[in-house]
């Protein structure tokens, strides 16, 4: 293998018809701004967009910039690669392995709004200028108290983005159709009522006018979603042989699940902003995230509750090796079908699909997920998981649930712990030590 390889990926390693599409993109607008550099947004929102480029149906570009100092050598390196970058998504879909290789070529510029903050700010008097995305980690979307001195970059996100739209307020004048959307996709609750938030006590820090302050509020659209995939990020064990096979390196080459899930709660007809569905995409636009959220905290979150203190205390190490376990795919399936389903008030079919594609991402022989990283704080995370089902059977004075009173003495024996030197220690059932790291 040549790991002296040294060409990386730019725009002369386009084929002729991506080249076409790398010039095409350039010339549309810029329609997006977006927060966050990382690997999920380039695995997640930015593979959507792709997909829309590829059909025709979108035709606007991406300015991506850093929402924290660190990012620096991020946006260089895209910078380097002219906004390039390779998708590879592997997995399980529909029974089947998959292994795709997508060429994402979205970003039009990437911008560092601490070396540059008028640049970033000249963005905001974009006229064609129509969406807002980020992804900043939970840690990034909280308010934090900080002074606003005229030239220089904004520590925080929430902070940056009220700079950024007043001065859209004082380019455009207030003008009600110059609004953005914001589609936060850090993953906390009410996201968008967050962002909203945190910009309007920066706007009461910084004295900004009352009349920009109904401005944001009623001429911005800041969305609520909940978002799914699995992005597994850089693949070191298979980089090397890949960049031989495609004749150059890619730093940026992130992998994911094939399986995708966005949720927005927000009117219907932004779809013509982002036409995600029309693409084909699993996207939502909804009334209400609750009935999503509550899926995913019953089944999938609850599937990994239910199975995990077992699991552990039987010898096993990853959630691939439960479902691959004849005896512990069937005893999850038939709890989830047979005792979870039955409890949560959300229709039946939506619910058993929306169960076997758990299953699918379960076996997935890419990802690795640690049962033992999953067990952390087990008992508060049973109580939002599975205790509701528990509790729907006995206020229906039904008898419990075999299956998840079986998850819960599993629980209970996981938790028969002795204080040692080295934190709380228990054995599994065939003698072996396991330690409980609980916060």
């Amino acid at each position: 293998m040549d790991q002296t390889l040294e060409l990386q990926l730019n725009k002369a390693c386009l084929t002729p018809p991506e080249q076409e599409e790398f010039v095409k993109l350039h010339q549309d607008p810029v329609t997006i701004l977006q927060m966050g550099e990382g690997n999920f947004l380039r695995g997640f929102f930015d593979w959507m967009i792709q997909q829309a480029r590829n059909q025709g149906i979108y035709q606007g570009s991406i300015v991506v910039t850093q929402p924290t100092v660190r990012g620096k050598d991020k946006i260089d390196g895209l910078r380097k690669q002219d906004g390039l970058y390779t998708l590879v998504l592997r997995g399980i879909e529909n029974g089947v392995p998959v292994e795709r290789k997508e060429r994402i070529s979205v970003f039009s510029s990437a911008l560092n709004p601490y070396e540059d903050w008028e640049s970033f700010l000249k963005l905001a008097e974009n006229p064609d200028l129509q969406v807002v995305v980020s992804n900043t980690t939970e840690a990034g979307l909280v308010y934090r108290p900080e002074l606003y001195i005229e030239g220089e970059a904004l520590a925080s996100f929430p902070g940056k983005m009220t700079q950024f739209l007043y001065r859209r307020y004082v380019t455009f004048a207030g003008a009600v159709d110059r609004g953005l959307l914001f589609l936060p996709c850090e993953l906390l609750e009410r996201n968008g009522d967050e962002l909203l938030a945190c910009i309007l006590r920066y706007s009461e820090d910084w004295g900004l006018p009352e009349a920009f302050t109904r401005w944001v509020k009623e001429h911005n659209q800041f969305l609520c979603t909940l978002v799914d995939r699995i992005v597994t990020g850089y693949p070191a064990a298979e980089a090397e042989a890949w960049f031989e096979e495609w004749g150059h390196r890619d730093p940026f080459l992130c992998t994911a699940e094939p399986y995708h899930f966005l949720a927005i709660e927000g009117d219907p007809s932004l779809e013509a902003w982002l036409p995600l569905q029309r693409a084909g995409l699993n996207v939502h636009w909804v009334k209400d995230l609750t009935p999503f959220r509550l899926r995913k905290v019953r089944l999938l979150n609850g599937a990994h509750t239910l199975m995990t203190p077992l699991a552990i205390l039987y010898g096993l190490e990853h959630v691939r090796e439960v479902m691959e376990n004849e005896a512990f795919n069937g005893y999850v399936r038939r709890v989830i079908q047979e005792e979870v389903i039955p409890s949560v008030p959300l229709p039946e079919q939506e619910l058993k699909d929306y169960a076997e594609s758990i299953y699918e991402r379960f076996l997935n022989p890419f990802i690795h997920h640690r049962l033992y990283d999953i067990a952390m704080n087990s008992v508060s995370k049973f109580k939002v998981r599975l205790l509701p089902s528990l509790l729907y059977y006995s206020d229906h004075g039904l008898a419990l649930p075999q299956g998840i009173t079986c998850s819960l003495a599993g629980l209970l024996r996981y938790y028969k712990v002795s204080k040692t030197e080295q934190g709380y220690v228990g054995t599994t059932l065939a003698g072996t030590k396991y330690t409980v790291r609980d916060e």
